[in-house]
């Protein structure tokens, strides 16, 4: 059984982790769609908005938030 990549912040903003739990990125809703925005860590450990192992993703739109749809798209194994 795998856990959840998703993390509920607020009803406007969703947080990304990968299968082995690094944060990677954001879902937020903006104009009636949820955005991904991607997040990276530099050397220090500052956060890098746009950066990061799923900086190809960034901006892209989905519908809905639906898990198996988005561990497909982001993490094909």
């Amino acid at each position: 059984m795998s856990t959840s990549l998703l993390t509920l912040l607020n009803e406007a903003s969703c947080a990304l982790h990968d299968p082995s739990g690094l944060h990677v990125g954001n879902f937020k809703w903006v104009g009636g769609h949820w955005k991904f925005k991607a997040v990276g860590y530099g050397p220090e450990g500052q956060v890098m908005p746009g950066h990061g192992p799923l900086t190809e993703w960034h901006n892209t739109r989905f519908d809905r938030l639906d898990e198996a749809i988005i561990r497909s798209q982001f993490f094909k194994d």
